[in-house]
């Protein structure tokens, strides 16, 4: 099997790649750390992957070269980005680290998207890796030496990892969508609604074509900054239009789809709560503070609302497994989300 891991061309990455289906798709979900099965002509193999099969897509996970089975004492982790304060990633990775019998700290550090660069160049070899949040997702995308494919695709990271050769770029927001739809017991579906066209819609149009969307609806305020969305859509193989918040078609699109994944800002969502109710599942992105307007309305016309909690415990799955090379305590990581509420 083709192994993807190695450096890509010269930057700019490219914005655009084939992809192996997998032509049985299978609910397993075990690993959900992953790259894409793709072999660039100028990459050699890699050795200790295991292979998971997640959706429709089969992909490989890869770890970090320095992490749990190498001796060198106390390693360390962090969540980057901008506010910083209120991300609950450490108790999940703490949770996960203590699980597995590793003494690693997991830190957050208020860092912008200029400052990344400088910021991990400093680090020292005792760090195995990084989660990276708003704004510095992008910039965590160019700054790595080596790109998954899905992170290509969607044109950001969340996750940095260290390897031999630099840092590692992948996306494992794919995984915190694709989980937790799952969770809603979203097994499969034909059309979907995204709202919103910014960083976190693009991860999510992946994950919703993965589930088999082949009719796709982004709900945008401007037609034009929802162009890069609609591209990565249309590249997926979805059928694919834009329509406003104040489209009068909305809550008839909502309806009709087997899922809404919400990636705008509190009052936006709240200001469509009623229409997009409509949908018989819906996933907000945002989980501070709970439940929001949008979720409240979802539980009143009796539907399903995935919050994103579920969605942070997803993601991080990956990561923990990307960081450590071992499989993530899912038990003791899903009680630490319990216990945060």
């Amino acid at each position: 099997m083709p192994w993807p891991g190695c450096p890509p061309p010269p930057s700019p990455p490219p914005r655009s790649g084939r992809w192996r289906r997998w032509r049985n798709p299978s609910r397993v979900t075990g690993c959900t750390s992953s790259r894409w099965t793709k072999k660039a002509p100028h990459c050699s193999p890699r050795a200790t992957a295991s292979t998971c099969r997640t959706s429709n897509w089969r992909w490989k996970a890869g770890f970090s070269t320095v992490g749990a089975e190498s001796g060198a004492g106390v390693r360390r982790a962090a969540v980057l980005g901008s506010p910083i304060t209120h991300s609950r990633s450490p108790q999940l990775h703490l949770a996960a680290y203590r699980a597995l019998g590793l003494d690693w700290s997991y830190d957050r550090i208020e860092c912008t998207a200029a400052e990344l660069p400088r910021l991990v160049d400093g680090l020292g070899p005792e760090w195995v890796g990084l989660s990276v949040t708003m704004p510095g997702k992008e910039a965590a995308l160019a700054y790595a030496n080596e790109r998954t494919e899905r992170a290509v695709l969607v044109g950001s990271a969340n996750t940095l990892v260290r390897t031999e050769s630099g840092w590692r770029a992948d996306c494992t927001d794919v995984d915190g969508v694709l989980g937790a739809l799952r969770g809603g017991g979203v097994t499969g579906l034909s059309e979907a609604v995204v709202l919103g066209a910014g960083g976190t819609a693009r991860p999510a149009l992946l994950a919703l074509t993965g589930l088999g969307a082949g009719r796709m609806t982004i709900v945008a305020r401007d037609a034009g900054r929802a162009a890069g969305a609609r591209e990565l859509a249309a590249q997926l193989g979805a059928d694919t239009e834009v329509i406003g918040f104040d489209a009068p078609e909305l809550a008839r699109r909502c309806a009709a789809a087997g899922a809404v994944v919400s990636t705008v800002p509190y009052q936006a969502a709240a200001a469509i709560s009623g229409s997009v109710a409509a949908a018989p599942v819906v996933l907000d992105a945002l989980y501070d503070p709970w439940p929001t307007p949008l979720a409240e309305a979802v539980a009143a016309a009796g539907h399903t609302v995935i919050g994103g909690l579920q969605m942070l415990l997803e993601q991080a799955y990956g990561q923990v497994e990307q960081f450590t090379g071992k499989p993530a305590p899912r038990a003791e990581m899903a009680a630490a989300v319990s216990d945060l509420g």
